[in-house]
């Protein structure tokens, strides 16, 4: 199974900080969309919460009675997610979809197009909770569809990203409703800066600006350089 890569450790191989340096921002554009929909959850899950550090950013900012949940299949995840744990902070070692649990908000913050059947899956979780707020790469642009072996490269085996679904902005709105999901709210978050620059991000960063500035979903459907943030019920 594609999951496995989680399981064995691969994946934590090639990303050994399991994009902890990116979990301030993400942590940023959740507290965003619950501030412009007026939500105030008691309650928040993440599936897939990797080493945790999104749901510690997250409990830093929001009210202090609010109590929260990280699932992972990682056992290598797992554990360093376990020194983030406190009375209000809690991780399970388990596979949300089989749970029995509902929360206010559950979170799948980048992580639905690792799941192999993310159909099923999306299905499965839909009744365990009030709120959902899913995350989704768009790897699906103008121009990763020019460059022969892009879409291959963010399918990696080897862990190092690890994607097997690939959706535009229409593909995974039409992907909630079909499942049954009430679409609420949805915008486009920047992606987090590598963790080096090199000299393809700068020579179109300027470009993107620019194309992201007249018109937003033809700068993500041809040149890329964001994710879609949405939330659902």
């Amino acid at each position: 199974m594609f999951e496995e890569i989680y399981r064995s450790g691969v994946y934590l191989e090639a990303n050994p900080t399991w994009h902890v340096e990116a979990s301030p921002l993400k942590a940023g554009q959740i507290l965003k969309m619950l501030q412009r929909n007026d939500i105030t959850p008691a309650t928040v899950c993440e599936v897939g919460c990797g080493v945790g550090e999104i749901l510690a950013q997250l409990q830093k900012q929001m009210d202090s009675s609010c109590s929260f949940c990280g699932y992972e299949i990682s056992p290598q995840a797992f554990t360093l997610a376990r020194e983030r744990a406190n009375e209000r902070l809690h991780f399970k070692l388990a596979d949300f979809s089989q749970e029995d649990a509902f929360f206010d908000l559950v979170l799948l913050i980048d992580m639905i197009e690792h799941v192999e059947n993310c159909f099923g899956f999306l299905r499965a979780i839909k009744s365990k909770g009030e709120y959902k707020m899913i995350q989704f790469a768009l790897d699906l642009t103008v121009g990763a569809l020019l460059r022969p072996n892009s879409l291959l490269g963010f399918r990696s085996t080897h862990g190092h990203v690890g994607h097997v679904h690939y959706f535009t902005k229409n593909i995974a709105l039409a992907t909630l409703e079909d499942l049954g999901y009430e679409v609420i709210d949805h915008f486009y978050t920047p992606l987090p800066p590598p963790g080096q620059v090199t000299l393809k991000d700068k020579l179109l960063r300027i470009p993107r600006k620019l194309l992201y500035g007249i018109n937003e979903d033809f700068a993500v459907r041809f040149i890329g350089g964001y994710k879609l943030l949405v939330l659902a019920r």
